[in-house]
């Protein structure tokens, strides 16, 4: 990724001690940019990012820049499991794929289907060494994301935000569900923000043109979990700054932000118009968003 200089006021306005951590687990970006891209292009985030696919990792360290690290590691609950490779490769997963239910879905079936088994040791979050910190976790390894969460807890306690993705119909066997991983991300003290993406597929026999094209079904979503605001004083002024950033720069939320610049500037560790200056700076930007589109 071409890493350019460019300059960000809300970095300059809240002055973090630090670059923002970006942890991204199962980092093949078979979906298009990350959340954090613009962050990278600005040069205030760092990226630490996990994929034991022997494609993914190659492609991921082709084209990385000096702010990020991927390494081979599975990131799971310690054990040792195997790492089931399917035809698709967005299908590879620790955990194995449910034939009953990929019949329900067009192609589902050949895109699940296993190709090579690896026995593959996985290691905790929360005894990954290599890891400085957490503001941002972006998880997506196809079921096995409660694991994850259940054994780094530790890691997590200071991270602001997670980018999860869920499952509403498991399309592998004993594949956690929305509704567990909720409830364990709000016992880490963390609230739904926004879905940043939603997987609907059409289901079988339904057959038209297009198999990827979509009716009304569910099938997965990507989940934007932050660090509960209704409850700021549980956060610490380093942790509403990356928070700010992360809401204003990955996903849009600028009432998100501008809270958080909110409750800096009532501690007086942002000048007291930090408010101001904020909306200042998202109404320039408005401006100039317009003027390129002319």
């Amino acid at each position: 990724m071409a890493i350019q200089h460019l300059p960000d006021e809300l970095t300059a306005l809240l002055q973090p001690a630090r670059l923002t951590d970006v942890v991204d687990i199962g980092a093949n970006p078979i979906d298009g940019d990350p959340p954090y891209k613009t962050m990278l292009q600005r040069r205030i985030c760092r990226v630490t990012g996990f994929d034991p696919h022997p494609l993914a990792l190659a492609r991921l360290n082709a084209a990385k820049s000096d702010l990020e690290t991927y390494l081979p590691h599975a990131v799971g609950d310690g054990d040792s499991h195997t790492l089931n490779i399917c035809r698709g490769l967005g299908f590879a997963s620790l955990l194995q794929p449910d034939a009953r239910a990929l019949t329900h879905f067009p192609n589902f079936s050949e895109l699940g289907r296993v190709v090579d088994r690896v026995p593959l040791p996985t290691r905790r979050l929360d005894d990954i060494a290599e890891i400085a910190a957490i503001d941002l976790l972006k998880i997506d390894i196809q079921g096995s994301e409660l694991s994850v969460f259940r054994h780094g807890r530790a890691r997590l306690a200071k991270a602001v935000a997670i980018q999860t993705e869920v499952s509403f119909v498991p399309l592998y066997e004993k594949q956690p569900v929305f509704g567990e991983v909720d409830l364990e991300l709000r016992s880490l003290g963390f609230l739904p923000h926004m879905f940043a993406a939603i997987n609907k597929k059409m289901i079988a026999p339904m057959l038209g043109p297009d198999p990827a094209a979509a009716f009304n079904q569910l099938v997965e979503a990507d989940v934007v979990y932050v660090r509960d605001f209704t409850r700021p004083e549980a956060m610490d002024s380093e942790q509403l700054k990356h928070l700010a950033l992360i809401a204003h720069h990955c996903y849009g939320s600028f009432d998100l932000a501008l809270n958080c610049v909110h409750h800096l500037a009532a501690r007086n560790v942002v000048p007291p118009d930090a408010r101001n200056r904020y909306l200042t700076l998202l109404q320039a930007g408005r401006a100039t968003a317009a003027s390129q589109r002319l």
